[in-house]
């Protein structure tokens, strides 16, 4: 496949869709592409792929988008990989964007290396920053590495579309302006393009507390100090009075204590909340990799060497049986006053 960057002009970003309605990531990658189509001088574009979903165009016009490519059609309305990728790289052989950006969810980390393959592109996974290396046109892509110890900077110097997918939270969205403008262009795809080796059976929530990790704005995190998965319900005590949700390390969910959508770490699932709480997490690397764009962490360990006092805004050195019930009884004197 010839691939010129020449032929290649402006700025794409992944729209995705939630039971029916534009999932807040779409904003927050508007906003990088935003900036980026700035830099560039060039257009913004968004695409939304599902099933009744073009009345919901006009809200990422609204937050940024100057085209909206809206593909719809009642057997796209739940997400699987190989129609929406066949459709994605069709569109990008069609229009050309020199940069396609997603978010690093599960949708996102499933379509953008089946799309880097089939269009013979590079992609770099789980960005904390892009940017514009304006001399050369090129993305500046920044992400951790070597377990979170160093910031890795990466160019896609030669094949295009340069791809990435960005951590959520890792920029706020833009705010809403019903008095932008711009174009819906609605494009049909059939046949081959819906077809799929796979089956939806079923849907089912998992029940927890509070919002998936990767979208929590505070999560409680628990290590092997936990001691006993039985011991899990002060976690979630102390992580619901704050409104926020459980997070574990590898150890607490190789031990069985907790699922693993709740895992936070290169293993699992990198986060980036407001506040995160580790108690009994002696803070591995493989940890920090995942919660290290944490704006506030606070740690709660018995042993005042552990490594995750390195990573923390807040330490306190205790067991966390005794510190943790301390933190609770406080919350609920505060919402009696």
């Amino acid at each position: 496949m010839e691939n010129r960057s020449e032929d290649y002009k402006g700025i794409w970003t992944l729209g995705e869709m939630r039971e029916g309605e534009i999932h807040a990531v779409s904003y927050e990658l508007l906003a990088w592409g935003k900036d980026l189509a700035d830099k560039l001088g060039v257009e913004l574009g968004s695409i939304i792929i599902g099933h009744n979903v073009k009345d919901k165009a006009k809200e990422l016009i609204y937050r940024g988008a100057d085209k909206v490519y809206v593909i719809y059609n009642p057997a796209l309305k739940d997400f699987r990989a190989d129609p929406y990728s066949k459709i994605l790289t069709s569109l990008i052989d069609e229009y050309k964007p020199e940069i396609f950006i997603a978010s690093a969810t599960t949708i996102g980390r499933t379509l953008m290396p089946i799309c880097a393959v089939k269009l013979q592109t590079g992609l770099t996974a789980d960005c904390t920053g892009l940017d514009i290396d304006i001399n050369e046109r090129l993305l500046i892509q920044t992400r951790p590495a070597i377990g979170g110890n160093i910031m890795a900077t990466i160019k896609t110097p030669t094949s295009r579309p340069q791809m990435s997918t960005v951590r959520p939270k890792s920029k706020g969205p833009l705010p809403i302006d019903e008095s932008r403008k711009g174009e819906i262009i609605v494009k049909e795809f059939g046949g081959e393009y819906l077809a799929s080796r796979v089956k939806r059976v079923d849907f089912l929530r998992e029940e927890t507390v509070g919002a998936p990790i990767q979208d929590a704005d505070i999560i409680v995190s628990c290590g092997k100090g936990l001691k006993d998965g039985k011991n899990l319900r002060i976690i979630n005590e102390l992580a619901e009075l704050l409104g926020g949700s459980v997070g574990a390390s590898r150890k607490a969910v190789d031990l069985g204590w907790i699922s693993y959508s709740h895992q936070v770490g290169l293993s699992g699932k990198s986060v980036s909340p407001r506040l995160y709480i580790a108690c009994g997490i002696s803070g591995a690397v493989q940890h920090l990799a995942g919660m290290s764009s944490a704006e506030t962490v606070i740690a709660i360990n018995s042993d005042p060497e552990a490594d995750i006092f390195r990573a923390a805004d807040f330490g306190v050195v205790g067991d966390i049986f005794e510190v943790i019930p301390l933190f609770i009884q406080k919350l609920k004197e505060r919402t009696k006053e």
